[in-house]
């Protein structure tokens, strides 16, 4: 039973990271914090429902760590477009 939980992980964890060439940033932050929330709550407590929740914290950790790293980068954007104007 052990290794066909090994095995399926395995399995899973690759098919996302060959999927992960096309997505844009955020959805690459998203797909990580989903795999690594699910990862660590279903390791810790040994359950599916809770390895859902995990995932789902942790695919919206994702998206709001992206919307603020693209929040920084339009200000750095509108900063330089601030100091070069005269």
């Amino acid at each position: 039973m052990r290794s066909t939980r090994f095995f399926i992980a395995v399995l899973g964890m690759a098919v996302m990271l060959t999927g992960c060439a096309g997505m844009t940033d955020q959805e690459q932050r998203m797909a990580t914090g989903a795999t690594i929330g699910g990862a660590a709550v279903g390791v810790a407590t040994g359950s599916w429902g809770w390895a859902a929740v995990g995932a789902a914290a942790g695919a919206g950790t994702g998206y709001l760590i992206e919307a603020q790293r693209q929040r920084e980068r339009a200000a750095f954007e509108r900063g330089l477009e601030e100091g070069r104007s005269p």
